[in-house]
């Protein structure tokens, strides 16, 4: 078996964390317009939920590709398992087996996406 150069395998690594991050930001800048519109929070809570989405697409273009569509296909199984993160972490509930079951599948797809091979 061949083994990851440490450059690559480092890319892969910074990549997976700022895709983690941008997905908590952008959850969190959403979370707080649930928070306004649904829960009836004043709408002081759109402040740091603006500066979150700000930051979220600022990570976005961080990632190391060459195209904008490809990075954020990708970032779509990623969201789907920082989601479920969120609901646990923040919400307290627990994802149940279909959750993590979606999850993974969306993972799976994301790990195609950025690892498949390239005709260059």
């Amino acid at each position: 078996m061949r083994s990851v150069p440490r450059e690559l395998a480092l890319r892969y690594v910074l990549s997976l964390a700022i895709y983690v991050a941008a997905g908590f930001a952008e959850i969190a800048g959403c979370f707080s317009f649930w928070l306004w519109l649904k829960e009836g929070r004043s709408p002081v809570y759109l402040v740091p939920g603006v500066a979150a989405l700000i930051l979220f697409a600022v990570l976005l273009t961080r990632i190391d590709s060459a195209t904008a569509g490809r990075a954020y296909a990708a970032y779509g199984g990623i969201y789907i398992a920082t989601a479920l993160a969120w609901l646990w972490l923040v919400e307290g509930v627990r994802p149940d087996r279909w959750d993590l079951a979606g999850a993974s599948l969306a993972l799976c797809g994301a790990a195609l996406i950025l690892f498949g091979p390239r005709i260059r």
